[in-house]
């Protein structure tokens, strides 16, 4: 069974609607959509540290919206605007996955929202 986990989509920059699920759960995992650090549709300004950590908070809330929490975390996909962002990155991720580390991606890429991080993250829970 394929659980689909705010499909009616978030909201995008100036309002846009975003047309895919902020989740999906299959047999146990569950993909949570790249998160940027935005709150109710605006880019959040600050640096990288406030960015980082809004982006891991925004996956926090959706995982625990679908009943998954940290522990759970297997697996983190990262984008960084900039390769300079990556020891401050590091920093933060630290505080959140220090003592249970996920496998993780870090990548250096143009984001097609004006952030500077973006985040996503794989879990597994036995069903």
């Amino acid at each position: 069974m394929i659980r689909r986990i705010g499909i009616e989509g978030g909201k995008g920059t100036g309002g846009q609607h975003l047309p895919f699920a902020r989740a999906v759960e299959a047999g146990g995992w569950l993909m949570v959509s790249g998160q940027t650090p935005m709150k109710d549709g605006e880019v959040v300004e600050g640096g990288i540290i406030e960015q980082s950590t809004l982006a891991i908070e925004n996956c926090l809330e959706i995982m625990k919206e679908a009943g998954y929490e940290l522990k759970d975390v297997v697996h983190v996909t990262v984008i960084l605007t900039d390769s300079r962002y990556f020891q401050s990155f590091n920093k933060v991720f630290k505080e959140y996955f220090g003592t249970n580390p996920p496998a993780r991606i870090c990548a250096v890429a143009d984001l097609v929202v004006d952030c500077k991080v973006e985040v996503d993250v794989t879990c597994y829970k036995a069903p």
